[in-house]
């Protein structure tokens, strides 16, 4: 290397050090000015940002409980748990644009239920540079839609885990349709479009009811009205395990599902155009998390204790309902707080999976006690630590939600056992596998001749 190249390099050097030190001092000198605020496009595309970034990990909890799933069904079942979970999303995915999102947002004004209309892309102020006023609109309206329908889908995966190895394909996609298009959005109309929960005071910043609550409303209702899988149940009362295929890919779908709620909840801040949004979203990613955690421990110290075993299971399913139980909530709990209300979640997980089999309620993967029961005791936790939140408004909005749920599930399941023949696949199919006998393939062939009932 000469002397001339050299000097180049250093002058080089030189100039990117004085240009980022002039940088530093800017933004040392915009952070010290009393009540800056952030330019109104910048709010936009920051918002519009954190819609999508959170969106997409929403939609990657789609992949999460298809491998969970796959996991906790047996290999016979496998593909089927596969193909419903991405056809849940898509069917989701339409159907929310349809009629879903405008039935959820369009025009509830305090009442019960939005316009029954397409949902239609509205840019208008933003295009004209109106980022500002009452006119103006924080995000892009395609971000917005995003977020919201990923939401959508969590509901049906519920469901789809829940009925697994005995309900019907077309039977079960049906029922996807009604209630992704219309019992999801009717329901979430009450709080989140403005409804009658809302001007009642009931809160849920992320869904534990709206959402989870919803699914396992309607996950139940399936379960009781298509009944429990043939052997689970002796007569005299005795539970047979049917334990699930691929425990190490039950893992990776908690997982999953644990980084994908991150955006779950984050994103429920619906906004990241300021400094105070984004300490509020840090602070809902480590509430998040650390509930998690405490529902983990929890359900590891007791299943040590009650079994002298500790089940892997109950430990996925315990992470899972500390993340439920933390949803309805995550901005408002100390870091301590968020612990104890997920170890709750876990205590649950331990106490309901058991009394589920003792009422012959056959749930394959967990998800009543995960997302049901945990997501009502969310609800409930609220008013804990939020002082705008109320125990009678937040009972209101679990029995009403609850009541809705329950009565629209088992009226479109009684309608589609009259019209499709019935929802449940013969004995035979089900001895077989609902992989050879709805989808005509098997996961795993290689295992073909050695399943079980």
């Amino acid at each position: 290397m000469n002397i001339e190249n050299l000097k180049h390099m250093l002058s080089k050097g030189v100039a990117r050090a004085a240009a980022f030190v002039g940088a530093v001092a800017l933004l040392m000198a915009v952070s010290g000015t009393a009540h800056a605020e952030v330019p109104g496009e910048s709010q936009f595309v920051f918002n519009t940002f954190s819609f999508l970034v959170h969106g997409f990990l929403v939609m990657w909890m789609a992949c999460g409980f298809a491998m969970l799933e796959a996991g906790l069904v047996r290999t016979k079942n496998t593909s089927m748990q596969c193909l419903k979970n991405i056809t849940l999303f898509s069917i989701a995915s339409i159907m929310f644009y349809l009629v879903g999102y405008n039935l959820m947002y369009d025009g509830v004004d305090g009442g019960f239920m939005g316009s029954i209309s397409m949902w239609a892309q509205d840019d208008s102020a933003a295009a004209a540079g109106k980022f500002v006023g009452d006119d103006a609109v924080g995000y892009s309206a395609a971000s917005d839609f995003f977020f919201q329908l990923v939401f959508v889908a969590t509901a049906a995966s519920i469901v789809s885990g829940t009925v697994a190895e005995r309900v019907k394909l077309w039977s079960f996609l049906l029922f996807t349709v009604i209630l992704t298009g219309f019992i999801y959005p009717i329901q979430g109309s009450w709080q989140w479009g403005g409804g009658w929960l809302a001007e009642l005071g009931f809160a849920d910043f992320a869904g534990s009811t709206l959402v989870h609550s919803c699914g396992g409303w309607a996950a139940l209702t399936g379960a009781l009205i298509i009944g429990a899988r043939k052997g689970k149940y002796a007569a005299d009362g005795t539970v047979t395990p049917l334990p699930g295929s691929n425990l190490p890919l039950a893992t990776l779908g908690t997982f999953i599902l644990w980084l994908g709620w991150f955006g779950f909840n984050g994103g429920s801040q619906l906004a990241m155009g300021s400094a105070a949004d984004a300490i509020a979203i840090a602070n809902i990613y480590i509430n998040t998390n650390i509930a998690a955690a405490g529902g983990v421990v929890a359900c590891v110290i007791l299943t040590q204790l009650i079994y002298k075993k500790v089940d892997l299971t109950m430990a996925l399913n315990g992470a899972l309902a500390g993340l439920v139980s933390i949803t309805a909530g995550p901005d408002t709990p100390s870091l301590g707080l968020a612990a104890i209300i997920g170890a709750i979640g876990g205590v649950i997980v331990v106490v309901f999976v058991p009394l589920l089999d003792k009422l012959k309620i056959d749930d394959v993967v967990g998800a009543i006690p995960v997302h049901l029961i945990a997501g009502i005791w969310g609800t409930m936790a609220v008013p804990i630590s939020s002082d705008g939140a109320t125990f009678y408004a937040q009972a209101v909005g679990v029995v009403s939600i609850g009541a809705f749920v329950l009565v629209t599930s088992a009226i479109v399941w009684f309608v589609l056992k009259m019209v499709m023949g019935g929802i449940r696949v013969s004995e035979e199919d089900e001895i077989a596998g609902l992989d050879q006998a709805e989808c005509g393939l098997e996961a795993y062939p290689e295992f073909r001749g050695s399943q079980t009932i």
